[in-house]
């Protein structure tokens, strides 16, 4: 037989839960969760903000992957990369492409530095853009080739903080 403390019996009589109580409470919380699902759904299933991108394929226009990385001067010093840009703003989008080579590492973006060369081109919704980048270096060392995405706004062009980069060392000889 099981012995009750005085203060056992009295908060039993004084809360006096019944199961009905538990049912009910189990399912308010059932149904709070359930709507936060369902409103969890419904919110990620928006059309998300337009945006644009930009990539470089290999020579052949097939792979994200066999980058040149070493040239050699006087040798193959100038390698040929596809680069595209796509646009999902919803509106054609006027974008200008600038590709820059610089000596060594990158601190910061856009790269403060000229471009080689530049590309500005007008592309409809849901279309790529695309053009062969040819790339040359004559000097020996570390550098870094970079290939900026900017669009344009209020007549002006705004950088994306959409980039590529492909890291190079320049040699004189193997």
């Amino acid at each position: 037989m099981k012995v009750y403390s005085e203060l056992k019996i009295r908060l039993n009589e004084t809360l006096k839960v019944s199961n009905n109580g538990y049912k009910i409470a189990v399912a308010l919380a059932l149904v709070f969760v359930f709507s936060l699902v369902i409103g969890y759904y419904f919110i990620s299933r928006l059309p998300p903000t337009g945006y644009t991108t930009i990539y470089v394929l290999d020579y052949q226009h097939k792979k994200a992957i066999d980058y040149p990385e070493l040239l050699v001067i006087n040798g193959n010093n100038t390698f040929n990369v596809w680069v595209d840009v796509e646009n999902h703003m919803g509106i054609r989008q006027s974008c200008e492409v600038l590709q820059k080579v610089v000596a060594g590492s990158i601190s910061s973006f856009p790269v403060e530095a000229n471009a080689e060369s530049s590309h500005t081109p007008t592309i409809e919704n849901g279309a790529t853009w695309e053009t062969l980048a040819t790339v040359s270096i004559d000097e020996p060392g570390s550098y870094s080739v970079v290939f900026e995405l900017w669009t344009q706004d209020d007549n002006m062009f705004k950088f994306t903080y959409n980039y590529c980069v492909l890291n190079i060392e320049v040699v004189d000889q193997i």
